[in-house]
């Protein structure tokens, strides 16, 4: 039975491409654009569902991921 999971990818330029990190399972993929990043951590993942255990899927899920933005002064 196939269900949907709504979670969060977070996508960062590093050097010459971006990482892309889903902070709900720690896990990361990289590509040398915003949308193969995207798509290799989609990738990624549905393999991790493939092949997690319940006890590994509930050992790394995270079921309260929050993303903000917010000023800070420094010096």
């Amino acid at each position: 039975m196939q269900r949907i999971e709504h979670l969060t990818a977070i996508i960062e330029r590093e050097d010459d491409g971006y990482v892309a990190l889903c902070p709900e399972l720690d896990i990361a993929s990289q590509g040398q654009t915003v949308e193969e990043a995207s798509g290799n951590v989609r990738e990624a993942l549905s393999l991790f569902f493939e092949t997690a255990s319940p006890s590994e899927l509930k050992e790394r899920q995270h079921t309260e991921v929050y993303v903000t933005h917010f000023d800070l002064e420094v010096g």
